[in-house]
């Protein structure tokens, strides 16, 4: 994925994947924080955000307590639609 663009990444299949994410403090476990987590993966395996979950639990002191996601397909086949009529100006 590096050293690519964000358009030949989503040619390849890569969809916009967020993630809201809510920990505890790690400090204060009662306290609930967010953090929106944002990049381009592939549904339904999602490698970059299951990565980015695996450092998070591996390397960070605040604990997960959830993560909700959406995934979308930015670039999709177009729609046809067939045309009857022809209006034509000048």
């Amino acid at each position: 994925m590096q050293g690519k663009s964000a358009f030949e990444l989503q040619l390849e299949g890569y969809g916009l994947t967020t993630a809201h994410i809510l920990y505890r403090m790690p400090d204060h476990p009662g306290i609930l924080q967010t953090y929106v987590w944002q990049d381009y993966d592939l549904a339904p395996e999602f490698p970059q955000m299951y990565g980015f979950l695996d450092f998070w639990e591996n390397n960070l002191d605040g604990p997960l307590h959830s993560v909700r996601y959406s995934h979308q397909k930015l670039i999709k086949p177009g729609e046809f639609r067939r045309v009857d009529g022809e209006i034509v100006l000048h």
